[in-house]
């Protein structure tokens, strides 16, 4: 039996009704809760969490020439140079800095900076 089976076994089983209160699925399956934990923790933590990286990695994806940036050690510039691994930064008049795209932590698109 497949555990799609052996759950459905579970909620459609009936159970001789006990006089005190809710028997069935909450009073005779040890699966209930710990499956409804692993539900309750993949909607709040895990899928939040996976949407932010995706958008993260989107807008490093999308990085141009021009769009103001903080790294993760909290260093505000602009870019100047995109390459496929690195990110080129100016943090000050003649001053170039190169992060892996990955130290990107924020990046605030030349567009929006305008408005």
């Amino acid at each position: 039996m497949t555990p799609i089976h052996v759950l459905t076994h579970f909620i459609i089983a009936e159970t001789p009704a006990a006089p005190g209160g809710l028997q069935g699925i909450l009073g005779n399956s040890g699966l209930v809760f710990p499956l409804v934990m692993v539900v309750m923790f993949y909607l709040f933590l895990i899928r939040p969490q996976q949407l932010q990286r995706k958008e993260m990695a989107a807008r490093i994806a999308a990085l141009q020439t021009s769009d103001k940036v903080v790294t993760t050690s909290g260093i505000h510039g602009i870019v100047h140079n995109v390459k496929e691994h690195t990110v080129m930064i100016k943090v000050a008049e003649g001053t170039m800095l190169e992060f892996d795209k990955a130290a990107v932590a924020s990046v605030q698109k030349k567009d929006a900076a305008a408005k």
